[in-house]
């Protein structure tokens, strides 16, 4: 029986669709902050949907150089600080848009002089109301508890903002194009990983730049759904430490997409792999990792987001391997209300 986790992944790439063919809004919102032009932009989500925004994250100091900084929320829900944002943009990230921590620091942020932009799957909803401006990312009803298609269609969601924001044909084209792409990406098996991991009791995941973000992304899912201890470095970070960890057969999956931060992945990975640890690599510059397959989208973003699509494929097939059911892990719920 296909699990409700498969059946959401496959409806990425029309969810993608869907949301993209609502272009004026997604317009719209670029125009408010080509308008606002802020010095800093702060992030407020808590997990999938922050690793979401730490990707946006990227992708905004990549193709602006505006810094963007993560907001922790008990700023506002717990410390009741209050913000001095007057010059900044905040983005709110929220699958359900309920949490009442990330809606606290939402308001706090629009009260302190931030143009607040949400990010939201449920419309309307506490968060919504307390942002300034509000998109409705469109995945439509997602169940798994494991959210796959709601992060995707939030990053999608802020780089078709961005390439509005900056007035971007090249990423305009990129982004209009990820249907295809993520349809592209879905046919990609990964399936070699779950036998190794099956047993394993613990992994890595590389990245760097916005695959750092899809690496954290990879490695909050093997938690929730297969109950595998696994954490995302970047793959200069991990050399910094974690690397004396390593040892024969120990698993690692790096993410590469298709930019200047390939060749450096690469390079980690591959003394990894001398380390004779188990090493699988998003790249063929690597010497020693196994090359796992990627989609060249023509644009490094839109090349580090599909990355996760296989993956999401590959840790459903290994939480059943591993005996759990993929739509409901046993200590989480879809909507988790911190304080």
């Amino acid at each position: 029986m296909t699990s409700i986790m498969r059946q959401e992944i496959d409806q990425i790439p029309q969810v993608a669709a869907s949301l993209l063919s609502n272009q004026a809004a997604l317009d719209s919102v670029g125009k408010a902050l080509r308008e606002r032009d802020p010095a800093v932009v702060v992030t407020i989500a808590r997990g999938s949907s922050d690793h979401a925004a730490y990707f946006l994250k990227y992708a905004i100091e990549l193709e602006l150089g505006i810094p963007v900084a993560s907001l922790g929320p008990s700023l506002s829900s717990i410390y009741q600080v209050p913000l001095k944002l007057e010059r900044a943009a905040a983005i709110a990230v929220s699958q359900s848009g309920a949490s009442p921590d990330i809606v606290s620091l939402a308001r706090s942020a629009r009260d302190g002089g931030a143009l607040t932009i949400a990010l939201a799957n449920t419309l309307p909803s506490p968060l919504t109301e307390a942002a300034s401006l509000a998109i409705d990312i469109g995945a439509g009803p997602e169940i798994a508890v494991a959210a796959t298609k709601s992060f995707v269609n939030s990053i999608v969601t802020g780089l078709a903002i961005l390439a509005a924001w900056k007035g971007d044909a090249a990423l305009t084209r990129a982004v209009q194009d990820l249907p295809n792409q993520l349809g592209r990406a879905l046919t990609l098996d990964w399936s070699m990983l779950v036998e190794p991991l099956s047993s394993a009791d613990s992994l890595y995941m590389l990245g760097r730049g916005p695959t750092l973000a899809i690496a954290s992304e990879a490695a909050l899912k093997c938690k929730e759904t297969c109950e595998l201890h696994a954490e995302a470095y970047s793959s200069a970070e991990v050399l910094h430490g974690p690397v004396s960890l390593v040892a024969d057969s120990f698993p690692i999956i790096a993410f590469a997409g298709r930019d200047k931060a390939e060749a450096s992945i690469a390079e980690t990975a591959s003394k990894m792999a001398a380390k004779k640890a188990s090493v699988y690599l998003t790249s063929s510059k690597g010497d020693g990792p196994t090359v796992l397959p990627f989609v060249e989208t023509g644009h490094p973003l839109t090349d580090a987001l599909c990355l996760i699509i296989p993956y999401y494929g590959m840790v459903e097939a290994l939480s059943r391997s591993r005996g759990f059911n993929p739509d409901k892990p046993a200590a989480l719920k879809k909507v988790t209300e911190t304080q």
